[in-house]
């Protein structure tokens, strides 16, 4: 796959981009370049490889999942406008 000068000033003009001659011609040897080199990575086979998120395998820290409200309900809903049996109150919105 390559693109040429004339697609590159009109994915530019999509982009609202003012690009000179000059710099759309340096802009499709850049994307050819780069269009080539996703064409050789293509080209690998990955047939047996697993997917992957990190290139070291690594466990992910995990905490305890409890609640750590610290026991101060009543201060923490002593800036609420209303509250009842431990919970916020707050206007109906869905009829």
């Amino acid at each position: 796959m390559s693109v040429d000068k004339g697609t590159v000033k009109h994915v530019a003009k999509l982009a609202r981009l003012a690009v000179t001659d000059e710099e759309a011609d340096k802009l499709t040897t850049e994307l050819n370049g780069i269009l080539a080199f996703v064409d050789e990575l293509a080209e690998v086979d990955v047939t047996d490889v697993p997917p992957m998120t990190a290139v070291v395998a690594t466990a992910m820290k995990m905490r305890e999942d409890k609640v750590t409200d610290g026991e101060r309900v009543e201060d923490v809903l002593s800036n609420a406008p209303d509250s009842e049996d431990g919970y916020y109150l707050v206007p109906k919105v869905v009829e």
